[in-house]
Formats: C-alpha cells, structure tokens, sequence
C-alpha cells in the first residue's frame, strides 16, 4: 500500500522530533548512540513504527526494552512538541533497525 503525502509528512516530523529526544536523553549516557532510522504511520495515523538503529548494537535488546518501558512518557514529550500540527498523537511502537547488521554480515560473507 502507498503511503500518502500526509503520512510521509507525519513520518518526517515524528521522525525529527523522536530523534531530538533521543538526542536529549543519550546526552546522559556516554558511549551510546541512537538515530531513528525509518518511521511508519498506519492509514488512519494511530500508531507509528518507529525503527532505531542503535550503537553499539551489543545494547541493542537492552535499550529497546528501557525504550519500550518509557514509550508512554516519549509519546507525551512527542505530544508537547507536535500538538500545534497533529491533533491525535499516534501511539509508538518501537523496533530495532537491523539492516546496518544485516548489510555487515552480508560483506563478511562474501569477503570469504
């Protein structure tokens, strides 16, 4: 299914906004990066996908469930940056965005 213009612009924005706060909050932790690699809205823009790559990706599983416990309090942040543009902000579900890992493994291979 196409995606619609509207939702590509929801996309870019919650895209932007998610990763100042994460930018914010990985201020705190030295040594840890996460960027939000892609986000997807569904149709009726009630939920929002958002995949994080993040580094090192040892730490991977351990953030996303530290990210997934404090979706509720990331949402309300989102919620006070975008409440002039959306009126309903889209509950978020967070992924790991493991392509980068995938696209090593895939080099390993064929340097054999």
């Amino acid at each position: 299914m196409e995606e619609t213009t509207r939702q590509k612009k929801i996309c870019r924005l919650l895209q932007k906004e998610i990763s100042d706060i994460f930018l914010l909050q990985t201020r705190q932790t030295p040594g840890t990066l996460i960027s939000v690699s892609a986000v997807r809205v569904s149709p009726d823009l009630g939920v929002a996908k958002i995949y994080l790559s993040i580094f090192p990706s040892e730490k991977g599983k351990e953030l996303l469930e530290a990210i997934n416990a404090n979706a509720r309090q990331i949402r309300f942040d989102l919620g006070k940056r975008v409440r002039h543009q959306l009126r309903v902000i889209p509950e978020l579900a967070f992924y790991i965005d493991d392509s980068l890992d995938y696209i090593e493994k895939i080099d390993n291979l064929l340097k054999q």
